[in-house]
């Protein structure tokens, strides 16, 4: 089934859109798992912050079903028979990016500008670049899709709202909306390395809530 510029998450137009690579949506994601945790096990031993391993180990895990989602919200909605507004708003717009991307600058800003001592923990005193540039290119990973599961719920309140849709198509958009719940849900995985960080704990608790709040309202007014 072909695609349309604006009928997908920019995650899902990178890996379908270049030229002569024809992989699988299961082998992109495994590349995508395994490529990450090669570089998070090898610099780990290779510089000694064996401390940062297993966290990173989940954050790329949860990066991978991350994408295993996006794949398959994208994919669903795509069936649907909603109008091409609700498309353009859930795909073409791109909002998902800048969510992304503020939520990203916001964690930077956190871990450098902040009196915290998640680094020092992880990574010492003084942090190897590579580890550095691994650490970010993991985090802006989780961040994206964190800013395209808030989207999502957004979009899907919208809808509710705005979309008149048969019964089938109904309980199809419940599943999908309970779906982006269980998304977000994922990222509880990253709490035990967060436990010294109240802010941090505080923001991606409160991202799931604020997620799961706002699907139930769509689910309730479906």
């Amino acid at each position: 089934m072909s695609r349309e510029y604006g009928e997908t998450w920019v995650y899902e137009s990178l890996v379908g859109g270049i030229p002569g690579l024809g992989i699988s949506r299961t082998l992109a994601v495994a590349l995508q798992f395994a490529i990450f945790e090669v570089g998070v096990v090898a610099l780990g031993w290779y510089h000694g912050v064996w401390n940062a391993v297993a966290a990173g180990t989940v954050a790329v895990a949860v990066a991978a079903v991350g994408s295993v989602e996006m794949h398959r919200l994208g994919a669903k909605n795509r069936l649907l028979g909603t109008p091409p507004e609700h498309k353009r708003l859930l795909f073409g717009s791109s909002i998902e990016i800048v969510l992304g991307v503020l939520a990203f600058i916001a964690l930077v800003t956190y871990l450098f500008a902040w009196e915290n001592t998640l680094l020092d923990r992880l990574f010492g005193s003084q942090p190897p670049i590579p580890v550095v540039y691994l650490t970010l290119l993991v985090l802006w990973d989780l961040t994206y899709r964190i800013g395209t599961s808030w989207w999502s719920a957004v979009v899907a309140l919208w809808r509710a709202v705005h979309v008149d849709l048969s019964p089938d198509e109904r309980a199809t958009v419940r599943r999908l909306d309970a779906e982006n719940i269980g998304f977000s849900a994922v990222q509880l995985a990253l709490v035990p390395f967060l436990l010294t960080e109240p802010v941090l704990l505080g923001a991606v608790v409160g991202h799931v809530l604020a997620v799961a709040i706002v699907c139930s309202l769509a689910i309730l007014l479906t």
